[in-house]
């Protein structure tokens, strides 16, 4: 219990406990349940329709250092919060100890409730610069780029990582100690190493032997895999993490958020959304997209989603063709508002 006693708060309800999940003084309820920082993906618009289904926390795409430092566009844009998305943390990534201090400050600066480090990214452009998972394979490096961030802000550090560099070279256990004595406040590892990318299956047993370690009293949240209610209540108990960060499963499918909590509490699964259902959400992204990008952007990186709002919808192809080559946003949102009528059989898919 004194582990627990260092990681949450608690709430009296007649006369039992309930433990709350907190990063500094940022409450997250008694499980919370996390959208991950998505590269393209979890932009302002896709964390509109997240935060409407349930996400408790959530994070922008991630940004890098170097970006911010030369003041591109892209990465000063990807600043960008609003209050209803609170607490809602921003994800930087970098290489260079002095590149990383000085983006810290910049974020500082927008008031985030915090601000994530991203070392877990696979991609080869990334690793190739010395960041995102590149750091594995060098953890003094990922001590003193961490270290300079907390000594360089005044919000709360999380951290998002990897296993390891390889199966041979699984480090996570030391990550977490080192990470924690200079001053983050929560660590999400992703149950995976860089090698596999995202192929083969997440291993959680790592995950769990970092939660169950008792030198460490920050939050550790688990991420990989989870795409279903039944999966999430499976790993929350086997694993025994204070949360859980959700990814690609909640591109197109927001409701997996409420579907969870909901299962966690009854048992039972709330109603797959109907047709009419995907087509409101599908519009309600689309119009923030045009709102915060501007028309062409906002239309053109909306056009990857619409596959996967109507996922498993049979003879949609046609439909989706439209979707993607028209070039108005009138002329989508009648497509859109067609969808319910046209494929009511398969409103229940």
């Amino acid at each position: 219990m004194l582990k627990s006693l260092k990681t949450v708060g608690f709430l009296t309800f007649f006369g039992n406990f309930v433990a709350l999940v907190k990063i500094a003084d940022i409450e997250l309820g008694e499980f919370p349940l996390l959208l991950a920082p998505m590269e393209d993906v979890s932009d302002p618009p896709f964390r509109y329709v997240c935060k409407q289904y349930g996400a408790d926390l959530m994070y922008t795409e991630f940004i890098s250092s170097e970006g911010l430092i030369r003041d591109a566009i892209k990465s000063r844009k990807k600043l960008d919060i609003f209050d209803y998305e609170r607490p809602i943390g921003i994800q930087i990534f970098g290489g260079d100890e002095e590149a990383m201090a000085l983006s810290a400050k910049i974020v500082d600066a927008t008031q985030p409730d915090l601000l994530d480090i991203n070392f877990g990214c696979p991609v080869k452009k990334v690793v190739c610069k010395g960041a995102g998972a590149g750091v594995l394979k060098d953890i003094d490096l990922m001590v003193r780029l961490t270290k300079a961030v907390v000594k360089s802000t005044n919000l709360p550090v999380t951290v998002k990582t990897r296993l390891g560099w390889d199966e041979s070279s699984i480090n996570i256990m030391e990550v977490a100690e080192r990470l924690q004595d200079v001053g983050i406040r929560a660590l999400t590892i992703h149950g995976r190493t860089r090698a596999q990318m995202y192929k083969g299956s997440a291993d959680w047993s790592h995950i769990a032997r970092v939660k169950n370690n008792p030198r460490l009293h920050i939050p550790i949240f688990g991420n990989g895999d989870i795409d279903s209610p039944e999966k999430a209540l499976e790993y929350r108990n086997r694993y025994g993490v204070d949360g859980i960060m959700i990814g690609r499963a909640a591109i197109g499918y927001p409701w997996i958020f409420n579907e969870i909590k909901h299962y966690f509490k009854t048992g039972t699964h709330l109603p797959k959304p109907l047709l009419a259902n995907r087509v409101e959400v599908c519009r309600t992204h689309l119009l923030k997209s045009v709102e915060w990008k501007g028309p062409k952007l906002g239309l053109l990186e909306m056009r990857p989603h619409y596959t996967n709002y109507f996922k498993g919808i049979p003879n949609f192809k046609d439909t989706r063709t439209r979707l993607v080559t028209l070039n108005t946003l009138p002329e989508i949102l009648e497509v859109l508002d067609q969808i319910p009528a046209q494929f009511e059989a398969a409103s229940t898919v």
